[in-house]
């Protein structure tokens, strides 16, 4: 009798430990599990941790919530300016509701991935080059918005649409690239011109300053040469002011008294080396000399013979 019950009681906890093992679930943190009794719904989501089901009868499916990110295969579409591109995406969602995401949709992964590449050549075909490449914030926006209503019947959120690059064919990145080249050549003239107008202002100020005080061009001059100089590597050439020449025929000392007439004689004729001929005073000479006989017997009264004239051989 003892026997028997013992034999009993094996089985009974035999078949305790075999039910608990085929019934106890374990439930991870980022999971959530829906239970299908019968292939029923039940209402009761399974939270993390520990769970226990019926064996045979119920039927336990777990479901992923954390966020997914889901690359969009690149999709060639005309944008709205009648040019040909190349844009791929990337996509960010997350399941909000285990049971719409196991009940609603047979894979919501895949139908997702589906609405994100229909929308994407949606949003190509609405929008401009510019668009695409520079307002990206508000395209990623418009994907979101389009994404979102019908996943949000599916049990799923959209976290967030981002466009990860957009390809161009050749010919239109060389015409971008002449576009960029001829704007960036025209403000370079605008800003030129604009330093030159501002520098000819400059300029005609300190004009105005250097004709009030002519000794001032003089010292811009001398700093001028002083920069130049400072180089010694090249070869400068200074002009001579009329200015310059002007004082010092003002420095030049006055004609001399009537005492000093005699002492005004023509140069005594030197002998020439041998075999050469005499040189011929020039007409310059001569008249520089009646001129002075002039002023000499002007100033003495008596007259004054001119220097005789040699004969051209």
């Amino acid at each position: 009798m003892i026997d028997e019950l013992l034999a009993a009681a094996a089985a009974t906890a035999t078949v305790v430990v075999v039910y608990g093992a085929a019934a106890a679930r374990v439930v991870k943190q980022y999971e959530r599990g829906v239970v299908f009794r019968f292939g029923r719904l039940l209402d009761d989501v399974r939270k993390p941790g520990f769970t226990m089901i019926v064996p045979v009868i119920d039927r336990l499916h777990k479901v992923n919530m954390q966020i997914v990110t889901m690359p969009v295969p690149a999709q060639e579409g005309i944008t709205r300016d009648n040019v040909t591109v190349r844009v791929d995406a990337v996509v960010y969602f997350k399941v909000v509701d285990a049971a719409d995401a196991l009940v609603r949709v047979e894979d919501y992964k895949f139908a997702v991935s589906q609405m994100a590449q229909t929308s994407l050549r949606s949003i190509i075909g609405k929008s401009d080059l510019d668009d695409l490449l520079s307002n990206r914030e508000k395209l990623n926006q418009g994907l979101e918005l389009m994404l979102d209503s019908p996943a949000m019947g599916w049990g799923v959120s959209i976290d967030r649409v981002e466009i990860k690059d957009v390809s161009l064919p050749e010919t239109m990145k060389r015409s971008m690239a002449r576009q960029a080249e001829a704007d960036r050549e025209r403000r370079a003239r605008v800003i030129n011109a604009d330093a030159e107008l501002q520098a000819s202002k400059k300029l005609a100020q300190a004009a105005g300053v250097m004709s009030a005080e002519p000794a001032a061009l003089q010292l811009r001059l001398l700093q001028t040469v002083m920069a130049v100089s400072a180089e010694k590597n090249s070869t400068l050439v200074l002009p001579i002011p009329v200015e310059l020449l002007r004082f010092l025929e003002r420095a030049t000392p006055p004609p001399l008294p009537s005492n000093a007439a005699a002492a005004v004689e023509p140069p005594v004729a030197q002998d020439p080396l041998p075999g050469l001929e005499p040189a011929r005073p020039s007409d310059a000479y001569l008249k520089g000399v009646a001129h002075a006989a002039e002023a000499i017997e002007d100033l003495a009264g008596a007259p004054v013979e001119p220097a005789p004239q040699e004969e051209t051989p």
